[in-house]
């Protein structure tokens, strides 16, 4: 027979977290946004546990030089209701890149992490800067190669 080894269930208390500094420049936005999202979930760790939030925190900088491919410059829209009647207002990529370089990587990682009160939690812990400069030394960031 073999020896049964028991599955690491990570508690709250034994969570050490990190923080990662990952440069967005010349990236492309989905597939940035996926690996953004595992890390903030902590599916990069071995030991991850599906009801602990054990994720890492992330700081993305040159969120403004995020690239995306074929047509989706020209015909990517975000869209957000008013709330009044005929409210439906659609901004187009590049109007969006202007005004609000990080909005479009929130809105990418958003999307892709569960509809939860952790996974709310777990998206508070992304930080994204649209040039090379952030605030978040003190946190003692690691630069991550994503």
């Amino acid at each position: 027979m073999y020896k049964r080894q028991d599955t690491i269930m990570l508690k709250k208390e034994q969570v050490q977290r990190k923080w990662l500094l990952v440069d967005a420049k010349g990236k492309t936005l989905g597939r940035l946004a996926t690996e953004l999202a595992r890390i903030l979930r902590g599916k990069h760790r071995p030991d991850f546990t599906p009801h602990t939030d054990g994720g890492d925190g992330v700081i993305v900088v040159n969120a403004d030089k995020v690239k995306v491919t074929g047509n989706k410059e020209g015909q990517k829209l975000y869209r957000y209701y008013t709330g009044f009647m005929s409210g439906l207002r659609e901004i187009p990529y590049r109007t969006m890149l202007e005004r609000k370089p990080c909005f479009i990587l929130e809105h990418a990682v958003k999307g892709m992490m569960p509809k939860t009160r952790q996974g709310r939690a777990q998206l508070k812990r992304l930080r994204i800067f649209a040039g090379t400069e952030h605030d978040m030394e003190a946190q003692q960031p690691i630069k991550a190669d994503v």
